[in-house]
């Protein structure tokens, strides 16, 4: 099909109901998640708040409180730290990929990519797959730096790969939160208000210091708190221990997340692509 010369809007329409079909879903989906990784590669925030700032996170906190809590808890504190990290990395690297959003929002692009005959999912679906992407990047250098102060896998490699799917799982929901935000907000109020979030969930984490550690009061909700279950997750898939119960936890706070903020997400996109 041609499109004619007067190329009305209302003609558009029809060419995106020629174009939006399942087989060109997936091949513009991987140009445009493409596009996201390269340009998350180049921008310098995107890069300290995903890698640079966790991992020397990382090393300051062994090297600050790392025997103290080895001595509390019995085993080395990285079976903590190194997970709670990881998370940190996932969910500040959400609030850069947010500001791209934002940034994208007010110089025109989404709205330009709308008008485009290119199908109207491929622009999320390719923001979900460069997060997960970038997820798994982040993890694995993330647990590099761990395993070169001391971390190990003593469950074996099949349990190590799996150990990997919990950040990922975690972040995919957090991600949905924090782009279901960032369409209905403004930039600076979301990346205020995420950051001082995600200040409070680590340090109220057993990834911080052990449960035991908190007081009375507090241990209900460091006990409870997502954040908790993740990392309770990997320790366990790392160094031995309950995986199941905190697994689950972090299943259904993922599913829960997508479910909630999933459709308001893809509303706020689709308005966002339109503006």
């Amino acid at each position: 099909m041609t499109v004619t010369t007067r190329g009305t809007v209302a003609e558009l329409p029809m060419v995106f109901g020629r174009t939006e079909t399942v087989w060109r879903l997936v091949p513009q989906t991987l140009i445009q998640t493409r596009r996201l990784l390269l340009r998350w590669r180049r921008d310098p925030l995107t890069m300290v708040q995903s890698l640079i700032f966790p991992a020397l996170l990382l090393v300051v906190l062994d090297t600050v409180l790392g025997k103290q809590i080895s001595m509390f808890s019995g085993v080395s504190a990285l079976y903590g730290s190194v997970p709670m990290v990881a998370l940190v990395a996932v969910m500040s690297g959400s609030v850069a990929g947010a500001v791209t959003l934002g940034r994208e929002r007010e110089q025109g692009l989404l709205a330009r990519f709308w008008v485009l005959p290119v199908h109207r999912g491929s622009g999320l679906a390719a923001r979900i797959a460069a997060e997960g992407a970038r997820i798994l990047l982040c993890t694995l250098v993330l647990f590099g730096v761990g395993v070169a102060l001391g971390f190990r896998f003593e469950q074996g490699p099949l349990a190590g790969i799996a150990l990997f799917g919990v950040p990922l799982l975690y972040g995919l929901g957090f991600a949905t939160l924090v782009t279901a935000a960032a369409v209905y907000s403004a930039k600076t109020a979301l990346v205020e208000a995420v950051s001082l979030g995600t200040s409070l969930m680590m340090f109220f984490s057993t990834g911080f210091v052990p449960l035991a550690a908190y007081p009375s009061w507090a241990q209900p909700i460091v006990r409870h708190q997502p954040m908790t279950y993740a990392i309770e997750a990997m320790r366990g898939l790392s160094l031995g221990g309950a995986v199941r119960a905190p697994l689950l936890a972090t299943i259904a706070w993922t599913v829960g997340t997508l479910a909630l903020f999933g459709v308001p997400a893809a509303i706020g996109y689709r308005r966002a692509s339109r503006a």
